[in-house]
């Protein structure tokens, strides 16, 4: 490959990452940067097509005999893929940059040029760089950025994309995020940082925090050892490693992006990486919530599926707890479609606290109506003056954020399996950064308490499957009285 010495490379790519570093000098005042490289590892293919249709031409759905031009607001794709395939993934590509220019807050400066490839045999030689082929038949992605600074400020003075990706889902759209930041920014960060926001790129969606990861994704991270947070934010890992690593990677950006708890400091950083500044590192940022950050970090690996909300299941750190008195009961309020939360009471193992709940919740919509403790109501009578509830449809739908449209339901990965009744209250105790394992709350009966520890509550249901649930009920606690 031909290098401009006047200009910088660098290479984001999906497969090992074993490309050299080319430092080159220049007179005047514009300095050849070293490559780097930041990219998506070997694609899993997921099946999925899509379909679609060219602006002012017919859609043709017949294989390609060769690589076409195909051009959008901000893309110029070089593909191999039919028209209609090929136009729909402009759609998909447009639509993410629309969000990561909103998150990021700035928008594309220029066109971001694509190869993709479908079936490498009906490219003419010499179509595609040495590197771009490479990793196509490494059935992976590469992005080549060469640009320029100013030597003596440091300023970016022009930066310019090509990515090369196999046509599997998802592939473009992360090598797209590549390119987006460098041409922008002129850097994607550290590893941990460029590759958990490549991932999130095409995952993400408008209106809502929902897990939108590949069902492989969940699969892997349900199943394995859970990689420790220090190890995926101060590892020696390098871009293109392993499709596992990104997992790491996405699952961490994704938590810190939605959390409430750290959402605030999340994008702040973002930025500050993209800028180069040298205080924009995770230590220095959440370094006084790193205990708090692993836990929800290892929670999140353990419960989520696809449709998992992270605002509906962020810790309480802020809620005091006590211990209840003979003259101080302790009460609160817990809702039906958030996670565990605080009770504000506080327990030492063999505490025997008598308990009371009132209110109901449901699971749904539409769906019948529980008492705290998980028995199911009679369904109300209906009333001949008003239309009737419809049944539930076979593709739930609930409310968006903002509450304009319906969403469906997404399949889960994992089955969940549970030993309490659906809409059963159900409390954990959280101790030193460890949970106990769950138990039910007897009903209007006396508790007695298996360890020390935060009483944490909340209502028996699938942790992917919280968003559509209501209701709250109220919860009392007193010391057991002598009767």
């Amino acid at each position: 490959m031909n290098i401009n010495p006047s200009r910088f490379t660098n290479w984001s790519r999906t497969a090992t990452a074993r490309r050299f570093l080319t430092m080159l000098l220049v007179v005047l005042a514009v300095l050849a940067l070293p490559d780097f490289v930041s990219a998506q590892t070997s694609a899993k293919s997921n099946g999925n097509k899509s379909n679609g249709k060219e602006k002012g031409k017919k859609a043709d759905s017949a294989p390609s005999n060769g690589p076409r031009d195909y051009r959008s607001s901000n893309f110029l794709v070089h593909s191999d893929l039919p028209a209609d395939e090929a136009n729909e993934l402009l759609k998909r590509l447009e639509a993410m940059l629309v969000l990561i220019s909103k998150y990021w807050g700035k928008p594309n400066k220029q066109t971001i040029e694509m190869f993709v490839v479908r079936d490498l045999e009906v490219w003419p030689p010499n179509s595609l760089e040495r590197p771009g082929r490479d990793s196509i038949e490494q059935r992976a992605g590469i992005t080549i950025t060469s640009g320029s600074v100013n030597r003596q400020t440091g300023k970016l003075l022009a930066a310019k994309s090509r990515v090369y990706a196999i046509a599997d889902r998802g592939v473009p759209q992360h090598e797209a995020v590549h390119a987006y930041c460098h041409q922008n920014f002129g850097r994607a960060g550290p590893t941990w940082y460029s590759e958990g926001m490549a991932e999130m790129g095409h995952c993400w969606r408008e209106g809502e925090s929902r897990v939108h990861c590949l069902p492989h994704i969940v699969k892997y991270l349900r199943s394995v050892e859970p990689k420790s947070l220090r190890a995926i934010v101060n590892g020696r890992e390098q871009t293109g490693d392993s499709w596992q690593n990104y997992a790491w990677r996405w699952a961490l950006c994704h938590l810190l992006a939605n959390n409430p708890n750290y959402y605030d400091r999340f994008r702040p950083l973002g930025l500050g990486i993209l800028a180069d500044q040298p205080d924009a590192t995770f230590e220095r940022v959440y370094g006084s919530m790193s205990q708090e950050i692993a836990f929800e970090y290892l929670f999140f690996l353990q419960h989520f599926d696809l449709g998992y909300e992270v605002t509906l299941t962020a810790w309480d750190w802020k809620t005091k707890f006590r211990s209840v008195t003979a003259t101080l009961p302790v009460t609160c309020v817990v809702e039906a479609k958030h996670g565990w939360q605080a009770s504000r009471l506080q327990v030492k193992a063999g505490d025997e606290i008598e308990v009371t709940a009132e209110g109901t919740w449901s699971l749904s919509a539409d769906g019948p109506e529980f008492t705290p403790f998980g028995a199911e109501l009679p369904a109300p009578k209906p009333d001949p003056e008003k239309p009737g509830k419809s049944s539930k449809s076979a593709t739930p739908k609930r409310a968006s954020k903002n509450g304009t449209e319906g969403l469906e339901e997404l399949p889960s990965v994992m089955r969940y399996e549970s030993r309490f009744k659906p809409g059963q209250l159900v409390g954990v105790l959280f101790n030193d950064y460890e949970l106990s394992e769950p138990f039910p709350i007897p009903a209007d009966e006396v508790l007695v308490a298996p360890s020390e520890g935060q009483l944490f509550l909340r209502c028996e249901e699938a942790w992917n499957r919280l968003a559509d649930n209501q209701g709250k009920v109220n919860v009392k606690f007193k010391v057991k009285s002598d009767k």
